[in-house]
């Protein structure tokens, strides 16, 4: 892919900010380093499609990934370029797509206005909400000793969570339990994109491998999951009745409350073994 300012990605992730902090009885004055959020403009072929509020790095990753699990296009090759463009009030981020995935697009066109964390807002008509979908396939097993080691490593791919404390992450593990690659942004639906759009780069196959993520397992997060075809998602947090419910219709194993000694598992439990 082309991409324009290469270094903005790696720039202005973090502020300095002065804090009153407190412990017990002391108060002091000094600096803390906090997450940067900024607007992040998506437009196909010219046309703005989407404002989201995210972290700006990994920016090319993101729009792939999003133009994946959003169902823009239904394969990397379909992405002719993504251009990044730093402006006063945010990031533009300028993909050009293939004409005839652009025609459909223009078709069912909406102006998404989305907050941190917020894969839905604005969306013009409910039945948008849930695309059409195929089940998962995928024959791929982890056992709980692997993902164990998985839920060890994690924190070492956490950088900006480290530094911050405010960020989200998802990872893409592998039949092993190793983590193979990773992303951040402080909003989880963010993070998920910009793995998918850096594994989709990279020629990954989906199918083969688990995806862990540190945040709760929305319907938004297990849509996305199963739009890539990947057999298991696993959440840190807890999912919703609705993420249960659609990961059990189309074949996902979905695992939630996830610990190194304790894990639930919601649908779907043949992909997890004990050995």
């Amino acid at each position: 892919m082309d991409s324009l300012s290469p270094l903005l990605e790696q720039t202005h992730t973090t502020e300095l900010v002065e804090v009153v902090r407190l412990r017990g009885q002391v108060i002091e004055k000094t600096d803390d380093t906090v997450a940067e959020e900024t607007p992040i403009g998506i437009e196909y072929n010219g046309v703005p499609f989407v404002v989201m509020l995210g972290t700006p790095q990994d920016l090319e990753d993101f729009a792939i990934g999003f133009s994946l699990t959003e169902g823009i296009v239904k394969n990397v090759n379909q992405i002719q370029s993504v251009t990044i463009e730093e402006l006063d009030a945010g990031v533009r981020v300028a993909v050009t797509i293939d004409e005839k995935r652009f025609a459909i697009l223009d078709g069912r066109r909406q102006n998404l206005a989305g907050r941190t964390g917020c894969g839905l807002c604005g969306t013009e008509r409910i039945a948008q909400v849930f695309k059409p979908m195929s089940e998962v396939t995928t024959p791929f097993t982890l056992s709980r000793a692997h993902l164990e080691r998985a839920l060890e490593e994690m924190r070492h791919f956490q950088p900006l969570q480290q530094i911050t404390g405010a960020t989200h992450a998802a990872f893409w593990v592998n039949a092993r339990g190793q983590i193979m690659l990773a992303r951040e942004d402080v909003g989880r639906h963010n993070a998920l994109d910009k793995l998918f759009g850096a594994m989709a780069q990279q020629a990954y196959d989906f199918e083969n491998g688990a995806v862990l993520v540190t945040s709760r397992a929305s319907y938004e997060m297990v849509q996305k999951t199963i739009q890539m075809g990947v057999g298991i998602l696993v959440a840190v947090s807890g999912p919703t009745a609705l993420a249960i419910r659609m990961a059990e219709e189309y074949q996902l194993t979905l695992m939630g409350f996830t610990r190194s000694h304790s894990q639930v598992i919601y649908t779907h439990p043949q992909r997890v073994t004990e050995q």
